[in-house]
């Protein structure tokens, strides 16, 4: 690999990563993390990762208690979105089931990097938010 090509491939440090052409254009980053930065959204991609779920069963599988209606809200915007597909049976009581549709599998990449990115750097961030705290003790307490 010439010296050349791997300039232009290898990101300078100061230079950003993402450069939006105006401040209002955002990139298009400001949907994706209102949607995949709410409490609840990631729960429900990593759980239909594992396929097909009926909404009971999602709920129950969603750690930390999620009700019904903000689990409705929330399959109802990734549906929306082009993340789920929602099916429903003409059944007394109707059946549906939710599942993953191509993109939203392409999504559990993504979730899986920042997954493994936050195992990885866990004992930095609990080191560093020690150090925080103690050095910012007193203020807090002032407050």
């Amino acid at each position: 690999m010439s010296v050349g090509h791997t300039a232009v491939t290898t990101p300078v440090p100061d230079e950003p990563v993402i450069v939006c052409e105006t401040p209002q254009d955002e990139c298009g980053v400001r949907d994706v993390l209102d949607r995949l930065g709410d409490k609840w959204s990631v729960y429900v991609v990593v759980e239909l990762a594992s396929g097909i779920r009926r909404f009971k069963e999602l709920q129950r599988a969603i750690p930390g208690n999620i009700s019904q209606r903000m689990l409705t809200l929330t399959v109802r915007r990734l549906e929306r979105d082009g993340v789920v597909t929602r099916t429903v049976y003409p059944t007394v009581p109707p059946q549906v089931e939710y599942e993953l549709t191509e993109m939203g599998h392409s999504l559990t990449h993504l979730v899986k990097a920042l997954a493994d990115w936050s195992i990885a750097h866990r004992p930095f961030i609990a080191a560093s938010r020690a150090a925080w705290d103690a050095a910012h003790s007193e203020s807090a307490a002032g407050d």
